[in-house]
C-alpha cells in the first residue's frame, strides 16, 4: 500500500504539490488524474524517492522508498520510456538491470516474452518506435516481479492492440493482490481499467473515490425524449412536463432533454396527455463529462481560436498556378475573380510563362469565365471548350486576334556552325625549297 500524508513539493517559489494526502490500496487499479501541470508526476517522483518532498512523507508499506530492502523487488515503476541507453539492445538493457538488483538473468528472457519483444530482443533500442519503448519500459518494471507498480502514462504511443495488452495486463496485477498505481489522460482507458480514482488539480487534491462514485457526483444524468415529428405533440408533452418541475430542453435533432424526473414519470404523463412516445432512454454521463466538469476550475493551459483562421491562400489560378503570397483574398479582384495583369510582373521569373505544348493536337482549354480585359495568353478560336481539361481537337485555325494579345517570346536566335580551329598546311618538297 502506498500512503502520502501532507504531501508538499517547492521548486523556489512555484508549488507543485500541497497538503496532498491520500492512500493506495493493493488488490485494485488505482487512475491517478489530474490536467497538465497539476503535479502527477512530481507526486510519483516522491514516492520512489526521487524527489525529496518540502513537507509531508510518503511511504510504501510503512517505510519511504529509500528505506526499503532491496527496493527494485518490492517496486516496478515506468516513468518515462525513453530513460534508455539507446546503443543497448533490449535484452542488454534489462540485464543490467537484473545484476544491480541481484534478479537472475533468466527473467529477462521472461518479461520479453511477457511485453511481445522477444523477436526484437538483439536490436538497439535507439531504434525502437514510441510504442516499443513502451514495452520495454513496462518490462523493466515487471522485471523483479514486485507487489506495488507505478505507471506513468503506460499506453503512450501504443496501438490498438497494445492498449487493450495493457489494460488486461493491470487488471490481471490487480487481482493477484498487487498494488498498481496508474497515471493517464485517457478518460475512456480508466473507465474500463480503474476501479478507483485519485483526482488532483494545482498539486492539490479534488478527488479520492471509485468510478461510479466519481461519475455520480460530478453529472447530472438526463433521459432523451422522442416524439412524433409534429411539433403540436412536442409543445404539449414540454409544458407538461415542465408543469411537473423537469427541466426540458429542446436538442438539435428534434428530441427534448429532460432532467428532474425519472424515465416511469415520464411515460406517465406522457400516457395521461396521450401523447405517442418513439424513444424514452436514459443517459449517464462518462468519465470524460465528470472528469471535465471537476477539473474545469483547475486547468492551467487553455487554447483560443485562431485569429487568422478563415483566411488561406486564394485558390491558384486554373491555368497559370499563381501561389504567390500576399495577393487579395479571391473575390477583391476587379476581373473576374483573378488577378489583374500587373501581379504578371510581380510573379517569380518563369510563373507567367504560358504553358508548355504537349503535342500539336493538344491545346489547352480556358475556364468558363468572363472575358479577361487583360488575358493571360493566347486564346484559341472557336468554340469555348470543356473548362479545365485537355481536350483532342482538329489543328487550329488561325487565331482571330484577341483583345490586346500578349506579345509572342521572340524566336531563338539559329544555331551557329561550329567553329573548326585552322590546320597548319600542308608542304610538299618544292614548297619546303622555296620556304627555305
Amino acid at each position: 500500500m502506498i500512503e502520502a500524508t501532507g504531501l508538499t513539493k517547492r521548486y523556489g517559489a512555484k508549488t507543485a504539490v500541497y497538503n496532498l494526502s491520500f492512500q493506495v490500496r493493493s488488490g485494485a487499479v488505482t487512475g491517478f488524474l489530474g490536467p497538465n501541470g497539476s503535479g502527477k508526476s512530481t507526486t510519483m517522483r516522491m514516492i520512489l524517492g526521487l524527489d525529496d518532498p518540502s513537507a509531508g512523507r510518503v511511504t510504501i508499506g510503512g517505510q519511504p522508498y529509500r528505506q526499503l530492502t532491496n527496493a527494485p523487488r518490492r517496486v516496478g515503476a515506468l516513468l518515462d520510456a525513453k530513460a534508455v541507453h539507446g546503443g543497448r539492445s533490449a535484452r542488454q538493457h534489462l540485464l543490467c538491470l537484473a545484476q544491480l538488483s541481484g534478479i537472475p538473468a533468466r527473467r529477462v528472457d521472461e518479461v520479453l516474452g511477457v511485453v511481445g519483444l522477444q523477436d526484437v530482443a538483439s536490436r538497439r533500442s535507439k531504434g525502437f518506435s514510441l510504442g516499443m519503448g513502451q514495452r520495454l519500459g513496462i518490462a523493466g518494471a515487471l522485471l523483479g516481479d514486485p507487489e506495488v507498480l507505478l505507471f506513468d502514462e503506460p499506453v503512450n504511443g501504443l496501438d490498438p492492440e497494445g492498449i487493450l495488452w495493457v489494460r488486461n495486463l493491470m487488471r490481471k496485477l490487480a487481482s493477484e493482490g498487487r498494488t498498481v498505481f496508474v497515471s493517464s489522460h485517457l478518460m475512456s482507458e480508466m473507465a474500463l481499467t480503474a476501479d478507483h480514482l485519485i483526482v488532483i488539480g494545482r498539486g492539490q487534491l479534488l478527488a479520492d473515490m471509485s468510478v461510479k462514485d466519481f461519475i455520480a457526483r460530478n453529472s447530472t444524468a438526463h433521459a432523451t425524449v422522442r416524439t412524433p415529428d409534429d411539433a403540436g405533440m412536442r409543445e404539449k408533452l414540454s409544458k407538461a412536463l415542465s408543469e411537473a418541475g423537469g427541466l426540458v430542453q429542446p436538442e438539435q435533432d428534434g428530441a427534448l432533454r429532460v432532467t428532474g424526473l425519472e424515465l416511469p414519470r415520464i411515460s406517465d404523463l406522457a400516457h395521461e396527455i396521450d401523447v405517442r412516445l418513439w424513444e424514452l432512454s436514459p443517459h449517464q454521463a462518462s468519465l470524460e463529462e465528470a472528469y471535465m466538469r471537476m477539473t474545469s476550475g483547475a486547468v492551467d493551459y487553455r487554447s483560443t481560436q485562431d485569429p487568422r483562421q478563415g483566411l488561406q491562400q486564394p485558390a491558384p489560378h486554373p491555368q497559370q498556378g499563381y501561389q504567390q503570397a500576399g495577393y487579395p483574398p479571391q473575390g477583391q479582384y476587379p476581373q473576374g475573380g483573378y488577378p489583374p495583369a500587373g501581379y504578371q510582373q510581380q510573379a517569380p521569373a518563369g510563373w507567367g510563362q504560358p504553358p508548355v505544348q504537349q503535342a500539336p493536337q493538344q491545346q489547352y482549354a480556358q475556364p468558363p469565365a468572363q472575358p479577361y480585359a487583360q488575358p493571360y495568353g493566347q486564346q484559341p478560336a472557336g468554340p469555348p471548350p470543356q473548362p479545365y481539361a485537355a481536350t483532342t481537337a482538329a489543328p487550329a485555325q488561325p487565331p482571330v486576334a484577341p483583345v490586346a494579345p500578349v506579345a509572342p517570346a521572340p524566336p531563338a536566335a539559329p544555331a551557329a556552325p561550329p567553329v573548326v580551329p585552322p590546320t597548319a598546311p600542308s608542304l610538299n618538297k618544292s614548297d619546303s625549297e622555296d620556304a627555305r
